[in-house]
């Protein structure tokens, strides 16, 4: 019977998240990019495309700004879904919601910043320190990763931010692991 009352998002807005998650899922991010296989791994990499999508979906029109804001309230409201689902009572439930606030914002802000600059260093930097934990042996997946990061960029400053607003959204392919492998042989 709950389910009758849940506001469930637009038909766009619940395109445009669906396709952040789907992409955040791709299994060469955990086979080729070293990103760890877990429930914080996933978090990250959904973060990761969800702060590229918003920075793209801001820079467009009013209807472009308001799907930003249906896109993070999806977001949030799935968050809160997966917190109940892995058992968080009622009582924990908002004091989690709080850290994934946190852990969005400064995400946010720490690779819209590194997003900035002309070269990677701070870029890497961020992502080592959050999808990979800190782990400076990660540091050539997190390069790797900056590479992506730059190419998601760019492909969603190119698509039109209406058309992402109606909930047409590309991503570029992660890089399979055959084309990593041959990449380090040159």
């Amino acid at each position: 019977m709950l389910p009758l009352f849940r506001r469930s998002p637009k038909p766009t807005i619940a395109a445009l998240y669906g396709a952040i998650v789907a992409q955040a899922r791709h299994a060469a991010f955990y086979q080729s990019y070293a990103v760890p296989d877990t429930v914080l791994g996933r978090f990250d990499m959904i973060l990761l495309h969800l702060v590229l999508v918003l920075r793209r979906l801001r820079e467009g029109d009013a209807a472009a700004v308001a799907a930003a804001q249906g896109v993070f309230d999806a977001f949030c409201r799935d968050m809160d879904d997966n917190l109940r689902e892995m058992g968080i009572g009622d009582q924990g439930v908002p004091d989690q919601m709080r850290r994934v606030g946190e852990a969005f914002y400064g995400r946010a802000q720490a690779y819209e910043a590194a997003l900035q600059e002309r070269r990677d260093e701070a870029l890497v930097a961020a992502l080592t320190r959050n999808v990979y934990a800190g782990g400076a042996e990660l540091q050539v997946a997190a390069i790797r990763l900056a590479g992506y990061v730059r190419r998601v960029a760019q492909d969603l400053g190119e698509q039109a931010a209406e058309r992402l607003a109606a909930g047409e959204i590309h991503f570029p392919e992660p890089e399979p692991e055959a084309a990593a492998a041959e990449e380090r042989v040159r």
